[in-house]
């Protein structure tokens, strides 16, 4: 016989050559402590304000920072039915953040209107902010209410509801890529790779970096006096949905979270099917599983959807997910504030059920 088609000795049968075996023995390992299975409000508020630091710790977020730096307004452009700054700050020494402050033209006009509610929305991969603005690749901007890409304008969306709106470009997407990135003439590309193993091997992460972006872009609406400081929503879709939900969770000032194309458990979205690492928070097992971060979210408003067909956060997680969620929503005493949608889809922002729920609940 052929020594390479030869049938490996019996012996060699033995081993375990299989890494999903061994990864499956880990996962099935890991026993965080229970949380968030009393209705008792004091062991309740010691679990958030724990499972808090300790998902902070996990990000490495920075030490607090009062102020934003070098604010700068680089543009102001009136649309037909909204007014867009296109803003830049530095949420830390170093990085410069930018943004599009998008409000309705018709807000001010009387002189008396009173603040707004505002969304701080956060895009997915893809083209940076822009699919979530209607700005298409050439610069030119998509017709109003021609909702496309896999975002729908979401931001736009937003405005259309009556919201102010801070649309921020996050950190290895858009303008905010590496200069390989956008070397490579393909707008879609991301430097998310490069940039989360370099904030790994700094003792950091990418996700937290982005976390605290959007911290600092909430600091931006908070000092607008168009803004209502006491309604902050966040919304993102896919890896906006990523940091939607970990802000929200980090930063009590959200008052309402919208969680598209995410929200669901570990174990059957990013450990079952590939995903950017941008999506990995090391030791995170170690406190919950996804849906339990829906106790540090509990009592404020909180909605989730999902496309019935979307293929990389699975409908069989998602509805695993809003099943615990609205456990722990009714322990809270708080079940009315959580909702959901799955809609007819694959992984797309549909936004339906999200915005009715705001209106009725938030605005």
């Amino acid at each position: 016989m052929n020594e390479q088609n030869r049938e490996p000795d019996n012996a060699l049968t033995s081993f375990r050559w299989n890494s999903r075996e061994y990864i499956e023995t880990r996962l099935s390992e890991q026993k965080p402590e229970p949380i968030f299975v009393s209705e008792d409000p004091t062991q309740q508020k010691q679990q958030q304000e724990k499972l808090r630091e300790q998902l902070q710790d996990l990000l490495v977020l920075p030490s607090q920072s009062e102020r934003l730096l070098s604010l700068q307004v680089l543009s102001i452009e009136d649309f037909p039915h909204y007014r867009r700054e296109f803003v830049t700050f530095e949420s830390r020494e170093g990085v410069t953040v930018c943004g599009f402050f998008l409000l309705p033209s018709s807000h001010g006009k009387d002189n008396k209107s009173a603040p707004l509610s505002a969304v701080l929305c956060l895009p997915g991969h893809g083209r940076g902010v822009d699919p979530i603005m209607g700005i298409l690749p050439d610069g030119s901007q998509r017709e109003w209410g021609q909702w496309d890409e896999y975002a729908n304008d979401y931001a736009l969306q937003c405005v259309k509801e009556g919201y102010a709106v801070f649309a921020l470009e996050q950190i290895s997407f858009g303008r905010r890529r590496d200069a390989q990135a956008q070397a490579s003439g393909n707008p879609d590309l991301s430097s998310c790779t490069r940039d989360a193993m370099a904030a790994l091997m700094l003792g950091e992460t990418l996700p937290g970096w982005r976390v605290w972006d959007a911290m600092k872009a909430i600091d931006y609406l908070l000092s607008r006096p168009e803004v209502d400081p006491e309604k902050i929503a966040v919304l993102g879709i896919s890896g906006g949905g990523t940091i939607t939900l970990l802000t929200s969770c980090l930063d009590t000032r959200v008052s309402a979270c919208v969680v598209s194309g995410y929200f669901n458990t570990f174990r059957d979205s990013i450990l079952a099917v590939d995903h950017c690492v941008d999506n990995y928070v090391p030791n995170i097992l170690s406190l919950c599983e996804m849906p339990e971060l829906a106790g540090l979210l509990a009592p404020r408003l909180f909605f989730a959807e999902s496309g019935a067909q979307d293929p990389i956060f699975p409908l069989a997680g998602f509805e695993r997910a809003i099943t615990r969620a609205h456990e722990i929503y009714s322990l809270f005493g708080a079940k009315d504030n959580f909702g959901f949608e799955v809609f007819t889809g694959g992984h797309v922002f549909n936004g339906e059920g999200a915005f009715s729920f705001l209106k009725e609940k938030w605005r």
